[in-house]
């Protein structure tokens, strides 16, 4: 697998454990508010991991770590994740895995297989401004119901997450996202952060007020929905 970091101790990549996360480059959207925008663009420019360093760090930390994180760009472009997450499972750690949901097959295939233990699924915005907000005209919305729906049946953890732009996100929004994930157990509304690393200038954050009032108009559908990075 094609590994171009690794954050050896994290709180807060996989919620209620002590965990590592590698990232994955490339990605097939370009979302206008990425931080990552770099890795998933010229993953080249970065220093690649050798899988055998990944996996001799997890033998010395297997006893200290309660899970690893798999991150990117979009690691289900990468055709060898399977296998990376079948050799961490027999480490006895928890696999979770970050994902846009744009290759249900894959995600189909690891759920069947049994090797993830979560996933975090991004939902951008509503399915009307998708497409501009992740960089991709003509983005099938169909693939990300898709996702959404082999997540919630899957019997597994799961939460969904939306970082939350101005201009990006609404009362129309929330309501659309909302009856798109009707009835899943857990939704996170993150705050963007202005970074100079993001490819379009001047996005701006919506004040907690607004957080406030699209949890409210989400908890209507959702069954948990919490403020995450929101002071």
């Amino acid at each position: 697998m094609k590994i171009y970091g690794l954050t050896k101790t994290t709180l807060l990549d996989y919620p209620g454990r002590t965990a590592c996360t590698v990232f994955a480059g490339n990605c097939n959207f370009r979302c206008i508010y990425c931080h990552n925008f770099e890795l998933v663009t010229n993953p080249e420019r970065f220093d690649r991991k050798d899988e055998e360093e990944i996996f001799a760090f997890l033998e010395k930390r297997k006893k200290i770590l309660q899970g690893v994180c798999i991150t990117g760009g979009e690691p289900t472009l990468d055709p060898d994740l399977k296998d990376f997450m079948i050799r961490i499972k027999k480490f006895g750690l928890p696999v979770k895995l970050d994902t846009n949901g744009y290759m249900p097959g894959v995600l189909a295939e690891l759920i069947d297989e049994g090797l993830p233990d979560m996933i975090a699924m991004d939902i951008k915005t509503d399915r009307k401004r998708y497409p501009k907000l992740a960089g991709v005209p003509g983005l099938d919305t169909k693939r990300l119901e898709k996702s959404v729906k082999l997540i919630m049946e899957s019997g597994i953890d799961y939460e969904f997450r939306s970082t939350v732009i101005k201009d990006y996100y609404d009362d129309e929004a929330a309501h659309d996202i909302g009856k798109w994930l009707s009835g899943a157990e857990k939704m996170f509304l993150q705050g963007f952060e202005e970074s100079e690393n993001v490819p379009e200038k001047g996005l701006k954050p919506c004040t907690k007020e607004e957080m406030e009032r699209f949890r409210d108009i989400l908890s209507g559908y959702i069954k948990e929905v919490n403020l995450r990075g929101i002071d």
